[in-house]
């Protein structure tokens, strides 16, 4: 393949020009200069319809060889035989024959296109790289045509062979008897030979050339979220957090040191901090709460394929063995901690010199979506009771979970499923994810055919939005996300879908059920879960909440149960609607949606009353005195 046309579609033409040679004008051809074809930037395909021209001149001159070589292809009939030598020893041969087909004695070096194949087949695949990825389908038509490409290269140089026999000897001949002379030759052909390169526009003739790493060469996309933050140009911290039970999350950051703002966003359900950074620098949440002041953390659930744990021996089952329990409990309580540890360090660092009524120097609110926004509200509920303190000023929550009476008919079977088969299904599926990276690859290979393939795509959308009740969101755009790819992705414990059923069954926002009065009594010292809704009364900061009027995974009528147990309780609580789906809320650029998340924050402003300390305030007493003695 070279310049953007196969060998196959070349080989055609230059048929069609061979059977039709009163169409084509050869002394034409032969007296217009090479400038036409450089003067006017073109695109691969026309560059590749040029060279085709030229190289039917060359190869299809009527000459009386043609006729000789007629003769000898049915004489030497039973040679085509020898086209099945395996094709290493063109290979090893093709850089002789390069040398070869460039020392013909004319000003220009004439060229021959069997032998430069292979190496613009490799251009091609890694402009397609650079260009975008590719997805399965297009994995598959792209090595039938490299098949294609190489069975045309052996009939092309057996061809040669056969009827350039001297040529042949000659290349034997060099190959066997004076290696390095021919390595000689081949070098200063080649350092003097032109080679034709690839330019992007005349206003820009340098092309940019990236470090290939597994997933450019397998062209999938495993960008992390650092990768989309550091690429456009913010910065970024990685803090690895460890929770009591030993899990190792991470916590990113995108850093304010010196503010005394600072804003937590959690994702939901097989998310990831990904979801905040998706929409680029215009559409997102991280990038619009850092550009407005605020000290960005984003935080991380426990649940990647990963498997981090500080037990490297930690079996599969007993790492799953988690609900939103331990997502509310475990890994937030980690994560504000150590946000709560950094952000005061860093203050007392900033500001030496100045002491604040409270042990926090900085204001910090929470942004949740979904399954995050129960987690954190059993967070607030569950250190409230303990009597610790939980550093949030405002929750901001998102289609916040937590009830679940009315879902589609597909979740309502896929819980009294799980509800019946609860014990079987902890035994034998402890978590839905994809198990190895050549299915996730493959996954992610497929989502790019749902993109690159509109009418794939629709269908997919389809199904999805059917399936999950209607809900509008855009599912085919959401699962193209880099953190489902080949190296790591977010998985779902069962654990926590037990723990949903429960939920929907109880009709209650309700903590896990053990399924045993045990159990139950020695975690939470009563034979039944704690029931969260009874303890709204506890949250003593503001709460917005927000639902989606088109979404159909936790409908508005769930989120409203919220607001009025909240409203019930004396929680200082507002409620929204916007005409969005579920993943709207994270995955889909809405203006009117982050100027009110934004609006929200922007109502909490550090009020620290500043001290001076103890050292500093002796000296302006000393100096408010001597300013009054001079003037007395």
């Amino acid at each position: 393949m070279e310049n953007g046309v196969s060998s196959f579609n070349q080989f055609i033409h230059e048929l069609s020009v061979d059977s039709d040679s009163s169409s084509v004008d050869y002394a034409s051809a032969e007296d217009e200069p090479d400038e036409i074809y450089r003067s006017t930037p073109s695109s691969p395909l026309s560059d590749g319809s040029g060279t085709c021209r030229t190289s039917a001149h060359i190869n299809h001159d009527p000459h009386w060889t043609n006729w000789v070589a007629y003769i000898f292809s049915w004489i030497l009939l039973p040679a085509r035989f020898l086209l099945r030598i395996p094709f290493l020893l063109f290979r090893l041969l093709s850089s002789q024959e390069s040398k070869a087909s460039l020392d013909t004695g004319s000003p220009r070096p004439r060229t021959f296109h069997p032998f430069r194949k292979v190496h613009s087949s490799k251009d091609h695949v890694v402009q397609r790289t650079i260009d975008r990825r590719r997805g399965v389908i297009e994995d598959l038509h792209l090595a039938i045509e490299i098949f294609i490409e190489a069975i045309f290269d052996m009939f092309h140089k057996a061809a040669y062979f056969v009827f350039s026999p001297f040529a042949a000897f000659r290349i034997f001949g060099k190959w066997f008897s004076s290696p390095s002379a021919g390595d000689k030759d081949i070098d200063y052909n080649v350092s003097n030979a032109s080679v034709p390169t690839a330019t992007l526009g005349a206003n820009d003739p340098s092309p940019r050339e990236r470090n290939l790493t597994l997933h450019h060469t397998l062209n999938t996309d495993a960008r992390t979220c650092r990768d989309v933050i550091t690429e456009l140009g913010y910065p970024y911290e990685a803090i690895h957090v460890i929770t009591s039970d030993g899990y190792v999350i991470l916590l990113e950051r995108l850093p304010r040191r010196d503010a005394r703002k600072a804003v937590f966003l959690q994702h939901g359900i097989l998310d990831s901090s990904m979801g905040w950074v998706s929409n680029g620098v215009v559409g997102s949440p991280a990038f619009a709460a850092f550009d407005q002041g605020y000290d960005v953390f984003l935080g991380n659930f426990r649940g990647l394929v990963s498997r981090e744990h500080v037990d490297k021996n930690i079996s599969l089952r007993q790492y799953w063995r988690f609900s939103i329990n331990e997502h509310g409990t475990e890994d937030i309580p980690a994560m504000i901690e150590k946000i709560h540890e950094v952000k005061t360090a860093e203050l007392k660092l900033s500001h030496p010199n100045e002491e604040t009524t409270d042990e926090q120097p900085y204001k910090l609110c929470a942004i949740s979506h979904s399954m995050g926004g129960a987690a954190m509200l059993m967070y607030v509920i569950i250190r409230r009771i303990e009597e610790k303190p939980h550093r949030l000023s405002r929750l901001v929550l998102l289609s916040p979970a937590g009830f679940h009476d009315e879902t589609s008919f597909l979740f309502t079977v896929a819980h009294y499923i799980c509800l019946l088969l609860a014990p079987i299904l902890a035994l034998f599926v402890p978590a839905l994810y994809i198990p190895t990276r050549f299915f996730r690859m493959l996954f992610n290979k497929l989502v790019r055919d749902f993109h690159n393939y509109p009418a794939v795509g629709g269908l997919v959308q389809t199904i999805l939005s059917y399936g999950f009740g209607g809900d509008s969101s855009n599912w085919v755009g959401v699962l193209g996300l880099p953190h489902y790819n080949m190296n790591d992705m977010p998985g779902l414990s069962f654990r926590v879908i037990h723990h949903l059923a429960q939920i929907k069954r109880t009709k209650k926002f309700r903590m896990y059920d053990f399924g045993s009065k045990a159990v139950n009594m020695e975690v939470y010292g009563s034979p039944e879960p704690i029931d969260l809704g009874e303890y709204y009364s506890l949250i003593d900061i503001p709460v917005d909440l927000v639902a989606g009027k088109k979404d159909q995974i936790i409908t508005s009528s769930m989120v409203k149960k919220h607001y009025r147990l909240m409203k019930d309780s004396g929680v200082d609580v507002s409620y929204n609607e916007f005409e969005y789906g579920h993943l709207d809320f994270t995955f889909a650029h809405h203006e009117e949606l982050l100027a009110f998340v934004m609006s929200r924050l922007l109502l909490v402003e550090p009020d620290l009353k500043r001290q001076s300390s103890p050292k500093k305030a002796l000296k302006l007493k000393k100096t408010g005195q001597a300013r009054s003695g001079v003037s007395d």
